[in-house]
């Protein structure tokens, strides 16, 4: 969901390829991760305009020093499966050559539900990064399995775009308005309440309408739920028109552009792999649901990817490919 409107590619992915090796010369990885020695981003145009095509800079993430050992030690069997892997299995969610103590741990301000399609390959979805980094908070389900949502839609939300959908200034018009109106009893349909945004968004911007202040809007926030789907956009069909999900309020990203190293030809750069709309969704939620200012409380979600995102483009420029 970028300018024209941001899409939520359930393209997950993210597996480490066998064959790449680290370039020990290669720092990038460790100057993004170490907290006491981040790399800022001054407010030069240059600096302005890499950050643009780089988001990953500047984040606020642990010291990667623990994957770069794990790396330098090569994959190892799992032990629970046996498989063959590097920094956590995919299949067993679980760590691989780490322990707990080394990688960091996220509290997250609502629960994460992810709907795994069942041909989505293990190896190549970022979903296990969420599921072990916030293990408490995040829950992966394989569809058909889909988590019960019963007596508490009004408190769930589910990010994909769609022409149901809202953005994230709509939804925070609608936050007070749902949690004062809606009960149990009373859930809306995700048409009404996309009508009810939509009039409430136009009532709210007209001066000397008495509409609702950004304060008065974000007393209370009502989300105790997020829904993501992973899955292949050519594959995402089959979950997003289960009827089990139809009474959920769709919400989609608009303004984020995707770094996945695995981007599925010929889709837009909005389509964003599994973690990094998880990642953004939750930034925007902390600054625009929960007013407050963003300190990077949610960055180490990208704790993995960012630095698999900076050793596989280290690897493409070495052969030339980038």
């Amino acid at each position: 969901m970028s300018d024209p409107g941001i899409l939520i590619s359930p393209t997950t992915i993210v597996g480490v390829p066998k064959s790449l090796k680290q370039d020990p010369s290669h720092n990038e990885a460790s100057c993004l991760g170490c907290p006491g020695n981040l790399q800022t981003v001054s407010k030069d145009s240059s600096a302005t305009e890499e950050l643009s095509e780089n988001p990953l800079l500047g984040l606020k993430l642990a010291s990667h020093n623990v994957l770069e050992r794990a790396q330098e030690t090569g994959r190892v069997k799992c032990s629970k499966c046996g498989g063959s892997r590097m920094f956590f299995c995919y299949t067993c969610c679980s760590l691989v050559g780490v322990s707990h103590q080394e990688i960091p741990a996220i509290k997250l301000p609502v629960k994460i539900d992810i709907i795994k399609h069942p041909n989505e390959t293990d190896g190549k979805s970022t979903a296990i990064h969420a599921k072990i980094l916030a293990p408490n908070d995040v829950t992966i389900y394989t569809y058909p399995c889909i988590p019960e949502f019963e007596g508490e839609r009004h408190k769930v939300v589910l990010v994909f775009p769609g022409p149901g959908s809202v953005t994230m200034d709509e939804l925070i018009q609608q936050l007070h308005h749902r949690g004062r109106k809606l009960t149990d009893l009373d859930e809306p349909c995700p048409k009404r309440l996309k009508e009810e945004i939509q009039n409430e968004t136009h009532h709210a911007q007209t001066p000397g309408s008495g509409g609702l202040d950004a304060a008065e809007m974000l007393v209370g926030c009502p989300i105790q739920r997020v829904v993501f789907i992973d899955s292949t956009w050519n594959q995402t069909n089959k979950i997003i028109t289960d009827e089990r999900l139809h009474a959920l309020l769709q919400v989609e990203l608009k303004t984020r552009k995707t770094c996945f190293w695995r981007h599925q030809r010929g889709s837009p750069d909005t389509y964003l792999a599994t973690i990094e709309a998880i990642y953004y969704f939750l930034k925007d939620y902390h600054e625009q649901c929960l007013n407050q200012k963003y300190c990077g409380e949610y960055d180490n979600l990208l704790f993995f990817y960012s630095y698999l995102h900076s050793l596989i483009n280290k690897a493409k420029t070495s052969a030339g490919r980038l």
